[in-house]
């Protein structure tokens, strides 16, 4: 495990169990808050709000930590509240509080979020910046894995009882918390620039960023446009006769195939190009997304989900590595949170824009279009995007 120092194991750690503890509850979630009295449209605009506040609290709060100097107490914030946002979404069946609840949890990880992707690139040179975000992106992923098992498993026994399974997932989310308290912040040599900044500041970033960044995040927000949330697949699958139970347990085949090949991608990215590795996952992908269009056959359906994991694990984590190794050290909290700020505005528009193709055109329309835009976005950085970083 060369070059995996002990700020990435602890890192990789907190994300292991904070996933866990919020993939417990994703299944759950909306079958939870439908039995309490709440409608789909409800549901739908809260998850919309709690994704937007998370979304451009990353790029505020990247800024903050590069203006700072700090990262540790971001991320140990972060980590805190979304811990305790779990437990609080069923202490009152109110409409207010559960909006609260929840927009907490996206709260905390729009604070971390900046700040723990510049740990991990302080942590790493350029040569391994791939293989040091793949191990976070697979211990990550790892509790997508076993968050799900563990509510499968604990409603296996005790059927519907949902509101002692959010208390449960308070265990792995303190867990977690706890973890951040043996990192420590590197001693800076270089004397921090305090300047004063608003919410929205770090769109100037914008301005100031290097060319080649800009380059890659127009290509990243145009695919992320039409990548609409995993939804989509899961409802595709189910329509062409999958149970509910094989539903679930196909999505959990597919994170941990994304756990399993992380790793391993982002050493061979370190090794032949991070854009090479991205753009074969942008490929991978688009392969996957005709298949659901052109097939109805549940065994291909497996095959494809597989190929789902890998293209994950070639993009997810490598994304991140390659848009780090194209700013200044300085500024990574700041790149990775505008990014990540602009890139949940795209994914609220992409469920969007997939759900209108799939009313006006049929499922097949949806996926056609989303796996061309794969295509075309990774023609676009094959032959636009020239610099790897390195």
């Amino acid at each position: 495990m060369k070059n995996i120092t002990r700020a990435v194991w602890i890192l990789s750690v907190v994300s292991l169990f904070t996933d866990i503890a919020s993939e417990m509850l994703y299944p759950i979630l909306p079958i939870y808050l439908k039995t309490i009295g709440f409608s789909i449209l409800f549901i739908g605009i809260l998850e919309g709000i709690a994704e937007a506040t998370a979304g451009l609290s990353k790029g505020y709060f990247g800024k903050q930590s590069d203006v700072t100097g700090k990262r540790v107490p971001f991320v140990r914030m972060g980590y805190a509240l979304s811990a305790i946002s779990k437990p609080m979404l069923v202490m009152f069946a109110h409409p207010l509080w559960v909006f609260l609840s929840r927009t907490l949890d996206r709260f905390g990880k729009g604070i971390r979020t900046g700040a723990r992707d510049a740990l991990l690139s302080d942590e790493a040179t350029q040569e391994t910046k791939g293989k040091v975000f793949g191990f976070h992106r697979s211990m990550d992923t790892l509790g997508a894995v076993i968050g799900p098992l563990l509510a499968l498993l604990y409603l296996y026994y005790y059927p519907q009882d949902y509101v002692n399974l959010f208390y449960f997932a308070f265990i792995p989310g303190i867990i977690a918390t706890l973890f951040t308290f043996f990192l420590k912040d590197k001693q800076k040599t270089t004397e921090i620039k305090q300047e004063r900044t608003n919410f929205f500041s770090f769109i100037k970033y914008w301005k100031e960023s290097p060319q080649t960044y800009r380059k890659i995040v127009i290509g990243l927000l145009l695919f992320t446009l039409f990548n609409s949330s995993d939804v989509f697949l899961l409802l595709k699958a189910k329509q062409a006769g999958l149970d509910d139970t094989m539903v679930i347990g196909t999505y959990i085949f597919y994170n941990l195939i994304y756990a399993i090949f992380s790793f391993p991608l982002g050493i061979i990215a370190d090794k032949f190009g991070l854009k090479r590795i991205f753009i074969v996952g942008l490929v991978l992908f688009s392969v996957v997304y005709f298949g659901f269009a052109l097939n109805d056959n549940l065994y291909v359906f497996y095959g494809l989900f597989f190929l789902y994991g890998i293209y994950a694990a070639a993009t997810e984590g490598i994304s991140k590595a390659w848009l780090s190794n194209v700013t200044d050290k300085k500024d990574t909290a700041t790149a990775i949170g505008a990014y990540s700020a602009f890139q949940s505005i795209c994914t609220m528009l992409a469920s969007t824009i997939a759900g209108l193709l799939w009313y006006k055109f049929g499922s097949s329309a949806t996926f056609v279009a989303t796996g061309g835009v794969a295509l075309i976005v990774a023609v676009y950085f094959t032959f636009i995007i020239k610099s790897d970083g390195k």
